[in-house]
């Protein structure tokens, strides 16, 4: 018989298909990049061009000499997880308790400081590398189910929703994007004990962390019903979807052992006028009609735009917990009906555009849509156009989340 030699493989070839395999990394990894760098000029340009900035909060800010590590790490609520870092928490005789912030953050940033050599480069290098792996994890969970093209856009899309400018800042949202979508990721996995962890630290970052919980044993009962044998989720895969109520209770259990008092958090965050309120009353001091009339109020300019902009995110991220709803993605619907609900009954619109960006099963839901070219076209153009509006407002101390 004769053997004919084979030729060697074009490293051309080669190349491109290493490339294809390897696009769960590198997309996630370009599109993180893109737009953080954008943020960063945005965050950069916009700080000497607001001549009158807004004067700052007094929130524990701590600027320091670098224009960027001050705009992204010294800004309203980075300053209290700079200080519960630094300092610990701090309840009694407090205008302004810090015990309103969930402490993963703060002592994550307490680790990595000797690292980084300072509590803010340390908190801004723990955001943006959770949200860059938050990124690849969101791509390939993705991936798998619906494409490459649904995976693109959704990464995309919540890379330049208008409030993404969090995730590169001290503030939680990263944290909770990465511990939520991993849960989520392992459970469709079958590695229930990654899932757990990764539940608990969900709680440990944020009150609505919890909403893990409905999600994952949504999840744990879909794949119940639908495996045989071996297959089929355990018993210890259901406690994994408690795992974020752990998370809560070890930070009670925490509070109750400082200051005697469990609920601490809640009791603080009255400090910002939160308390627990139905929406429907939220909704109605909103339609509320202004003394001199809804004409004239918007004609002078003194409608409030911001509670206006919060509430049609709200009902935005409701439509899409309800399409999903519809399509019967039941541990998708829940996370994102719960993550809306949680905020909105909270006695406040304010920052409902900030909690809403980390609902990353809507921006699934928004890449299917995005599939017609004018959908994409407008929901790109007006979350770079808010992006752009946001980030710069941000970084000169104006309330925007």
């Amino acid at each position: 018989m004769e053997w004919r030699q084979q030729k060697p493989i074009s490293k051309a070839i080669v190349l491109p298909r290493q490339l294809a395999a390897a696009r769960w990394v590198w997309l996630p990894l370009l599109l993180f990049a893109v737009t953080r760098l954008g943020i960063a000029l945005i965050a950069y340009l916009a700080v000497p061009l607001f001549a009158d900035a807004a004067s700052p909060p007094p929130y524990h800010l701590r600027p320091p000499g670098n224009v960027l590590v001050d705009a992204l790490g010294s800004r309203w609520d980075t300053g209290f997880y700079v200080s519960i870092a630094e300092e610990g928490y701090k309840f009694e005789g407090e205008a302004l308790p810090s015990v309103a912030f969930f402490p993963l953050l703060p002592l994550m940033m307490r680790v990595a400081t000797p690292l980084a050599g300072d509590t803010l480069p340390a908190g801004l290098l723990i955001s943006n590398m959770s949200l860059l792996l938050a990124m690849i994890l969101f791509y390939r969970l993705l991936l798998e189910t619906w494409g490459e093209s649904v995976a693109d856009r959704a990464v995309w899309y919540l890379l330049i929703f208008p409030t993404s400018f969090f995730g590169a800042a001290i503030y939680t949202e990263s944290l909770f994007l990465l511990t939520a979508i991993g849960a989520l990721y392992f459970a469709r996995r079958q590695y229930w004990e990654l899932s757990a962890l990764l539940g608990f630290a969900a709680g440990l970052t944020r009150l609505t962390g919890v909403i893990v919980t409905p999600m994952l044993f949504l999840e744990w009962l879909r794949q119940r019903s639908m495996a045989e044998g071996n297959e089929r989720p355990s018993l210890f895969a259901l406690f994994a979807s408690f795992t974020p109520l752990l998370g809560l209770g070890a930070f009670m259990g925490y509070l109750q052992h400082v200051f005697g008092d469990p609920l601490a958090f809640l009791h603080g965050a009255k400090a910002w006028g939160r308390i627990p309120q139905s929406p429907f009353v939220t909704i109605s001091d909103l339609l509320q009609r202004p003394v001199e009339g809804w004409q004239s109020a918007i004609m002078s300019g003194h409608i409030h735009f911001d509670n206006w902009i919060d509430f049609s995110m709200v009902l935005l991220f409701l439509a899409t917990g309800v399409a999903l709803l519809i399509k019967k993605r039941w541990s998708e619907a829940a996370f994102v009906l719960s993550g809306v609900l949680i905020p909105f009954s909270s006695g406040l619109l304010m920052s409902q555009r900030r909690y809403v960006w980390v609902l990353f099963p809507a921006f699934i839901l928004l890449a299917q849509w995005g599939e017609r070219p004018w959908i994409d076209k407008t929901v790109t153009t007006l979350s770079l156009l808010g992006l752009a509006l946001f980030t710069a407002l941000f970084v000169n101390g104006y309330w925007v989340g």
